[in-house]
């Protein structure tokens, strides 16, 4: 058994009865997801406990079995108001359990190693893959975003500095049995859940950073991509419309 420090929010693999802690790392005011992927080969869920409170019970994930590490994530809230540090042990009830994970952010993974860290795809579009995250400082104006996958029930996670919106594409089961919440999270997170293949939306920013991250298995994220088009120059022209008027 092995217990890890986890202080940067890396991706870490666990086994059967391991454990990973992040002691004091977490800011206050900031909202994290704990990604989970099944990576033992089998098709046996995996139960991860998260412990983020000495007066709370840990909460328990599921994350799903797969075979040929194909598997979906699973995911878990944490806030930064609610608690620093927040550990993750991996039950030996079941065998052969084994899983990677990281801590998705504004902030984290520090550590990037393993991760697709990339800027976003501002003015352009991009695929996902498995463990990707995009990160971006918007300009104070409005943009376009569009999520598309052909795949179904793909997942993603729009993360900012307190919020999250875990947006779900051709939506076919409820994803409550793998999106679970520590403390005050449930609200601070909302689920979009769509059943056709292409979500737009707007977002406006305001100088902070913004993060995209999968929590799909790397074959539904090979079609899966992520579009931000800048508005600036409509809403420049709609404006000088309005002054010539």
């Amino acid at each position: 058994m092995t217990a890890v420090t986890w202080n940067d929010g890396r991706l870490i693999t666990l086994n059967g009865g391991d454990t990973a802690s992040c002691n004091g790392n977490l800011n206050q005011g900031q909202l994290y997801a704990l990604v989970f992927y099944n990576s033992a080969g089998n098709d046996a869920n995996a139960t991860v406990n998260v412990i983020w409170s000495q007066s709370q019970p840990p909460v328990k994930v599921t994350v799903p079995g797969t075979t040929g590490n194909q598997g979906l994530a699973a995911l878990c809230f944490v806030s930064g108001s609610d608690t620093a540090s927040v550990s993750i042990s991996l039950t030996t009830a079941d065998p052969g359990v084994k899983i990677d994970a990281y801590i998705a952010s504004v902030k984290m993974p520090t550590n990037t190693s393993g991760i697709n860290n990339v800027g976003a795809p501002i003015g352009s579009t991009a695929s996902f893959t498995k463990f990707t995250r995009f990160y971006g400082v918007p300009a104070s104006h409005w943009y376009d975003v569009t999520l598309k996958s052909n795949i179904n029930q793909f997942i993603s996670v729009q993360l900012t500095e307190n919020k999250a919106n875990v947006v779900i594409l051709n939506q076919q089961a409820d994803p409550s049995n793998t999106i679970a919440y520590t403390g005050t999270t449930q609200n601070q997170v909302t689920v979009t859940g769509k059943t056709y293949n292409t979500y737009e939306y707007p977002i406006q920013g305001n100088g902070t950073q913004w993060v995209w991250v999968n929590a799909d298995s790397a074959q539904n994220s090979q079609t899966a991509t992520l579009a931000i088009q800048s508005l600036q120059a409509t809403y420049n022209l709609f404006a000088k419309q309005k002054v010539d008027a």
